[in-house]
């Protein structure tokens, strides 16, 4: 007798994504019964207060602010869990320590993390060795949203979702862990898993896409990014912040449809375009251009190359336009690294950091794009992402 569709197959593997498109499928991500871990969309942690989820680093980090009158410079990493070969995540992080004290011109202010700050499942007791101890020199504020890995729960019984990464980055009352042992590094009290962070120069609206393959979030969440597009302010550039990319050219992963479409709805709703869009989950850096609105392309960064050892390889060349979506890949290394964005009232521009496998160091990508906001005349005329 034939076996039911959703069958396990001897030998089934999880199924491949279409060659040389940005998104992994046109619509909802297909139900398939071939999974090794647990990636069901996970329940929140409870916010530290009401929404909007406003940090301002004026507020909480008055020095600092005080430095980015006229230029805000921060690192942008992510997917940096050093779980299985933790030099790699070592290399980027001395990199980046490095990049504080040494060469010329302003120094980065604090680091904006992507997700996947531990793996597999964003144990607490995992966050000595893949958090505490490779950025213990690293001595500017490291901000997050999480990623899949930082939500997923293996064993319901010994975690619940988010625990590790709301013990860091989510306490009320701000201390030293002692599991951070002779790494010390005070917490923060970032005030829910989605949060804005409130600049002179950029407002970062940053997402949490949960667990499940693509992304998932739910209607509070998409309310609360549509209330962020239309109430961010017009005098300063916006930045979108997630975890799962839009668009992907690599061959495991792929970008997200799902995660366009949240986009595309905050934008029909409001008119607001963010100048740029940052992400990880793919283990590499791309760089990725889509014209949603007249003045000129928006770009979309995945920065998922932050030190976790299995690097996704890339399956389009430099200037490939993508059949599925239009979008054109610009920059593309499977390579180790991070990011430098700096920011004024005029442009927002940025310079990689790649280290391969055997630590050498190179400069790689380099781009600038304006810092204008952008409001769309016609908020309906937003184009399918």
């Amino acid at each position: 007798m034939a076996n039911p569709r959703n069958a396990l197959q001897p030998g089934a593997v999880r199924p491949r994504g279409t060659s040389r498109q940005s998104q992994a499928h046109p619509g909802v991500s297909p139900l398939h019964p071939v999974a090794h871990r647990n990636t069901s969309f996970q329940p929140l942690p409870r916010p530290l207060g009401l929404p909007p989820y406003h940090y301002d680093l004026a507020e909480h980090f008055p020095a600092l602010a005080k430095n980015i009158k006229q230029k805000m410079v921060f690192h942008v990493v992510g997917d940096s869990g050093g779980v299985k070969e933790g030099q790699f995540q070592t290399n980027v992080a001395a990199q980046m320590i490095d990049h504080l004290t040494s060469g010329d011109g302003p120094k980065p202010q604090f680091c904006y993390h992507v997700g996947d700050v531990v793996y597999f499942t964003g144990m607490r007791d995992d966050y000595y060795a893949q958090f505490y101890e490779p950025y213990a020199h690293y001595d500017v504020p490291i901000l997050s949203i999480p990623g899949n890995h930082d939500g997923e729960v293996d064993d319901p019984t010994a975690q619940t979702s988010l625990d590790g990464w709301v013990d860091y980055f989510m306490q009320a009352n701000p201390d030293v862990d002692p599991i951070s042992k002779d790494a010390p590094r005070v917490q923060l009290n970032l005030p829910n898993v989605y949060w804005t962070l409130i600049t002179p120069l950029a407002t970062i609206v940053g997402m949490y896409s949960n667990v499940p393959e693509g992304g998932s979030i739910d209607s509070t969440q998409q309310q609360w990014i549509t209330h962020e597009f239309a109430t961010a302010p017009k005098d300063r550039a916006l930045i979108l912040a997630l975890h799962h990319p839009i668009y992907s050219f690599d061959v495991f992963h792929s970008g997200s449809s799902k995660m366009a479409d949240v986009l595309e709805s905050a934008i029909r709703d409001t008119g607001r375009v963010p100048n740029l869009v940052l992400s990880g989950h793919v283990h590499n850096y791309q760089r990725v251009e889509q014209t949603i609105a007249p003045d000129g392309p928006t770009p979309f960064i995945v920065s998922g190359n932050g030190g976790y050892h299995n690097l996704h390889a890339i399956h389009s060349n430099v200037g490939d336009s993508a059949p599925d979506t239009n979008a054109v890949l610009k920059y593309a290394v499977e390579a180790y690294g991070f990011m430098t964005l700096t920011i004024d009232k005029q442009t927002i521009s940025g310079v990689t950091t790649e280290v391969d496998r055997s630590g050498n160091v190179a400069q790689g990508d380099s781009f600038s794009y304006s810092a204008a906001p952008i409001v769309l005349d016609d908020p309906k005329s937003v184009p399918t992402l």
